[in-house]
């Protein structure tokens, strides 16, 4: 993840000067050169610090460093590379101690350097990839200093970055934004990664280890060290806070081993003193006892600075980070903390470190408590509990909770917990204690149960008092005693807990701990035999009866092995919706031959699993996987379809009922009077009865009525709950599809299709009442609900087989498709202007809501598209969809594009009447706000936008000229009518007040044949006459334009500019020409001009037509008119960035 950085030279300037270093995070990133062959001789000084969180394997060039002065003559001969720390890390602990010892070698010959490289590792394990700014802070004067130590954003620069001290240097590190939200070394998967946090641990202790006894008490090592690793563990950015908490947390580990060591040194460096002192006076030297007294109070000396620095790191960096938000790091927290007070007992051993293991003991997160008990378990083991009999007696309550943790290894761990304690402290645990922990025998988790059932047997049956020997007793009636006490033991622990039927589950918690006596099948029966040497030792009827169950449970323990029916260690996913949707979906796959017992049993244990689950859950995943293994195991040619299809209908008759129920005691006066409570059920009914009633026919349970019943009273009166009536809908419009996909597999009566299509009406009447509803998701599902239900329809009669009599016929009325138009204009054309490149920096700057909002726009666009593909609605209307084409080329342009090439297919000329209509329409939108004077007005394209959507229309059209001649001839002829209607050649003086629609309709003229531009070019004169034609004029300069596109010339004198229909005053827009003959030219006042083009392409085809001696008769006036059967139609994709402003749809 770090980028690597190359070596730069260090310069230290008086006062606060900057450090140029090459480490993993250098001051400065520089292209250098890199050692690609790894063969030539490497020159410089040490080689960079790669900053890469995966380990990558590159090197740069080499220079003296913190390798040892052996490995630097290796280097300088080119035998051996070196490697970074970051490597050595990853390497393993050999490595990892021969450079340790490298680097405090560099270290005492330049402690500078060697210490930023350091610092540098610490960065490069947390993941940067960013870099390290150095500056050397010499000013003892500078009060303002820690003011300026702050984490921040550069909003110039995108970076963030943190500033601190760490005497003698004042760090800056910078990371791009995006680092806190990936992964970093402590938290990626994978068996390597966990290498690396072990080797990473492991690395600071060998690191403390090696510098015990030189460089450590230099007060510069470890002070900058702490420094560094405090500041970074207080970072917002969570890689430095983990990483820098577990580094700063294994350094005082790490200590807390010097400190004993040091406390070893005293101790023995006492006992020399204690015995020289001991010696004659004539014997005794003076000087040694003074050395050895020097030699105390230095160790005495070291130990108290390691022990200020343990001070340090504990108050600078634990008490920051044990509640720190990520449980990780808490966790880390703990688990170190209670090893510092099982190895350090005489500092860290008290109430007032304890009590941090309390409070955490009540944390959200299983694994910090889990770290809790099981450091508790050490320190009691440790026969230390003397020193905590004030934190047993505060958090005894606590500890016995834990057994009813939520986490099954939580609630493991305090039950061995308590066991511990209850070993080393007797009357910790009060009688009635131990008979709530004791009945976690019963428990269903086997795991807890055989540990309670541990605790039971050393506390019960293995106590000292049962196994006294009677005086003069043989072995055999000593065996006898013992085992009768422990039975009666038993027996008074069953009748105490008055669970007598639960012996099976008791012999299985004792399984692993009383096995001995449990399978001591000799010594029970003996104890049912009559025995004369003592009356005591007779059982009564009730111990007796006890007995026989024992010996029962115990050898069915043993014969059958598995645990018991409720009883088990693995996990249960009937609360987890997401995993049991995926485990719901197995019966799908299921392939059955027969339905024999065994596999009746497994098929009735599987249908009730699958009741209880879409029973328990409204999760919509779940039930569509539940439903549709429904749907497999119902299958008529399996076996298990006589077991599978009662349990459906049951479950589903009852749901039915409940609806009906619910809907009865909810609708009265045809008002929607239900509580929440109702509410819910009634929603989580609809939601389970609608995935069915997807996957399979619910008709015959008569649902549609009962989803009538709820939109009539929305609709009348309103007051139902949006989730209700959006479940609604889908409920009535899936009984409707259902109805439309089984009419007319038998022979249908005239009665049964007019019932249809009243149903079929009424339906479509209810969702053109929603979609006027407040609700935007209302609107929307009925909206989808009408798509869906009326292409249905559409596909049901062009299926329809004659023979089964008369079909259903109804056809959306024209209120109904025009609700559908202004529906998608109002729901999906409703986001702000946006131009190719606009739309692309707002696309990657969007969030998720952005997201998921375009892609409900999207679905909602393609239903309506799927509307008029499918003839359910006019082919015209899809005019309005077609002139957002430019505008939302972005967001809509593949469906509007799809849209249009299969419009074309199903009617060339209806499909090329309908480009004619959305531009002549976008046109006279723009005509009518010029004339009105809104030069400005932000409701209607421009005329350049709309001279950019006549060319991608023209693009659509394909290179094969032939297949669209009479749908584009038709273009130009309704083209040049709508412009010159009402023109009169001799009268008229001026121009058609449209002509400026002629450089638009020009943008088709390439795709004409050159016989048909011919054609089209006489059918021009005919209303233009030739004199008008010729006309220099500026009010005529589009005619010439047009005409320039027909005849192909590309003559610089017809070239020339003419008036555009935009009067804003903005520049030309000629710049956006791509011929290369159109000269700008720029008028006085607010008009802006717009130059013609040539139009190569078109000239490139001809040339191409001429070429192949492809002979085309030309057009007659008649065949202008005539329509062919559609073509499928090449696709183009060369588009163009244009300006372009919102209209109003």
């Amino acid at each position: 993840m770090i980028a690597e950085p190359t070596l730069l030279s260090r310069s230290v300037q008086k006062e606060n000067s900057v450090v140029d270093v090459s480490s993993c995070a250098s001051v400065h990133h520089v292209s250098s050169e890199r050692n690609e062959n790894r063969q030539k001789t490497v020159r410089g000084k040490r080689k960079a610090r790669e900053c890469s969180e995966n380990a990558k394997r590159k090197h740069s060039k080499s220079s003296n460093g913190s390798l040892g002065r052996a490995e630097n003559e290796q280097l300088k001969n080119g035998d051996v590379e070196a490697v970074t720390l970051f490597e050595v890390v990853s390497m393993g602990r050999n490595a990892m101690q021969a450079v340790v010892d490298d680097w405090i070698d560099a270290y005492t010959g330049d402690r500078d350097s060697a210490l930023l490289d350091l610092i540098s590792f610490f960065i490069q394990c947390s993941g940067c990839k960013g870099m390290v700014t150095a500056e050397m802070f010499q000013s003892k004067k500078g009060t303002d200093v820690m003011s300026k130590m702050v984490e921040d954003l550069d909003e110039d620069t995108g970076l963030q970055y943190k500033k601190f001290l760490a005497f003698p240097w004042i760090l800056t590190v910078t990371w791009p934004l995006d680092m806190d939200s990936g992964e970093y070394p402590l938290i990626m998967s994978g068996l390597y990664w966990k290498r690396f946090r072990s080797h990473f641990c492991e690395f600071v202790s060998v690191l403390v280890a090696q510098c015990q006894n030189c460089v450590i008490f230099d007060g510069y090592l470890l002070n900058t060290l702490i420094s560094l690793l405090t500041e970074l563990s207080d970072s917002r950015v969570r890689a430095f806070r983990h990483t820098c908490t577990l580094a700063a947390v294994k350094l005082l580990s790490a200590l807390v081993n010097v400190a004993l060591n040091l406390s070893v040194s005293v101790d023995n460096s006492q006992r020399l003193y204690e015995v020289e002192l001991a010696k004659m006076a004539s014997k005794r030297a003076s000087p040694r006892l003074d050395r050895i007294q020097r030699k105390i109070s230095e160790i005495q000396d070291r130990k108290c600075e390691i022990e200020n620095m343990m001070d340090a790191v504990f108050k600078g960096v634990f008490l920051k980070r044990y509640r720190d938000v990520i449980p990780e790091i808490r966790a880390i927290c703990m688990e170190e903390l209670t090893v510092w007070m099982k190895l350090y007992s005489s500092v860290f051993l008290n109430d007032s470190y304890l009590k941090y293991v309390g409070w955490m003991m009540h944390d959200k997160q299983p694994d910090v408590r889990l770290k809790c008990v099981l450091g508790l378990q050490a320190l009691y083991q440790d026969q230390s509990s003397s020193k905590m009999d004030l934190f047993t007696i505060r958090f005894k309550e606590r500890m016995i909770s834990m057994t009813l943790d939520k986490d099954h290894e939580v609630a493991i761990q305090a039950m061995r917990l308590l066991m511990v304690i209850s070993q080393s402290c007797e009357d910790f645990l009060s009688p009635d204690d131990h008979k709530n922990v004791f009945q976690f025998v019963y428990c269903s988790h086997r795991p807890l149960a055989t540990t309670a059932g541990e605790f039971l047997y050393n506390r019960l049956l293995s106590n000292h008092e049962l196994s006294k020997p009677r005086d003069g007793a043989s072995d055999q009636e000593r065996h006898r005693e013992l085992v009768l006490a422990r039975v009666r033991a038993l027996i008074h622990f069953q009748t105490e807990n008055e669970l007598h039927q639960h012996v099976l589950y008791l012999v299985d918690s004792l399984w692993d701990s009383a096995g001995a006596l449990l399978k001591d099948w000799t010594g029970l029966t003996s104890l049912l035999l009559p025995h004369t040497s003592c009356q005591e030792q007779a059982l009564s009827i009730a111990e007796e009866a006890f007995v026989i169950e024992l010996i029962l449970a115990s050898v069915r323990q043993a014969a059958e092995g598995p645990p018991l029916s409720g009883r088990g260690a693995g996990k249960k996913y009937s609360e987890d919706a997401e995993k049991l949707t995926s485990l719901l979906k197995i019966p799908q796959y299921f392939q059955t031959d027969t339905c024999d017992h065994e596999n009746s049993l497994c098929a009735q244990a599987l249908l009730a699993e699958l009741e209880a689950a879409v029973d328990r859950h409204t999760h919509a995943g779940l039930l569509e996987a539940a439903a549709r293994s429904y749907q497999s195991l119902c299958a008529q040619d399996l076996p298990w379809h006589s077991l599978a299809r009662p349990s459906f209908d049951r479950f589903i008759k009852h749901w039915t009922d409940t609806l009906e129920t619910r809907l009865g005691e909810s609708l009265s006066d045809g008002c929607f009077t239900a509580n929440e409570d109702s509410t819910l059920e009634i929603l989580s009914t609809l939601k389970k009865l609608n995935a069915f009633n997807i996957a399979q026919d619910l008709s015959k349970w008569s649902l549609y009525e009962l989803g009538t019943r709820l939109l009539d009273v929305e609709i009348k009166h309103g007051g139902l709950p949006m989730e209700v009536t959006v479940e609604a809908l889908r409920f009535m419009c899936n009984c409707v599809l259902w109805k439309l996909n089984t009419f007319g597999e038998g022979v249908t009566s005239r009665e049964s299709a007019l019932q249809q299509r009243s149903q079929l009406r009424a339906f479509c009447e209810k969702c053109y009442r929603c979609l006027s509803h407040a609700e935007q998701l209302v609107r929307e599902q009925a909206f989808i609900c009408l798509s869906d239900v009326l292409i249905a329809h559409n596909y049901q009669l062009q299926m329809w087989d004659s023979s089964a009599g008369t079909p259903v016929l109804y056809t959306p009325d024209p209120k109904l498709q025009k609700a559908l138009l202004s529906f998608v204009v109002e729901h999906v054309f409703t986001s702000p202007e946006q131009d190719t490149h606009s739309s692309k920096v707002s696309e990657s700057e969007c969030g998720d809501g952005r997201l998921e909002d375009l892609h409900r726009r999207r679905n909602l666009l393609a239903a309506y598209c799927k509307l008029i593909v499918h003839s359910v609605l006019e082919m015209s209307m899809a005019a309005e969809v077609f002139k957002q084409y430019v505008k939302y080329y972005n967001d809509f342009g593949d469906i509007i594009k799809e849209t249009l090439n299969r419009t074309r297919q199903m009617d060339k000329m209806e499909s090329a009447r309908t480009l004619v209509q959305c531009l002549q329409q976008l046109y006279l939108r723009l005509k009518q706000e010029q004339d009105r004077g809104n030069t400005c007005s932000s409701r209607v394209q421009t005329y350049s936008s709309i001279k950019e959507l006549a060319r991608r229309f023209s693009l659509t059209f394909g290179w094969d000229q032939i297949k669209s001649r009479e749908s584009l001839a038709m273009i130009h002829r309704d083209s040049i009518e709508f412009i010159f209607k009402g023109f009169v050649q001799q009268s008229e003086k001026h121009s058609p007040p449209y002509i400026s629609y002629l450089t638009i309709l020009s943008e088709f003229s390439s795709k004409l044949l050159k016989p048909d531009k011919k054609t089209i070019y006489s059918y021009l004169q005919k209303f233009a006459g030739e004199l008008v034609i010729n006309n220099r004029e500026e009010s005529w300069m589009p005619l010439i334009y047009y005409r320039t596109s027909l005849m192909g010339t590309a003559e610089g004198e017809d070239a020339i500019s003419f008036i555009s229909s935009d009067t804003n005053k903005q520049p030309s827009l000629s710049n956006r020409s791509r011929s290369p003959s159109v000269k700008q030219v720029n008028s006085e006042g607010d008009q802006r001009f717009l130059s013609p083009s040539s139009e190569p392409k078109g000239n490139e085809l001809l040339k191409s037509s001429e070429d192949s001696k492809v002979q085309q008769a030309p057009l007659s006036r008649e065949q202008l008119t005539s329509s062919l059967v559609s073509d499928k139609v090449l696709r183009s994709s060369d588009e163009v960035d244009v300006d372009t402003v919102d209209i109003d749809g």
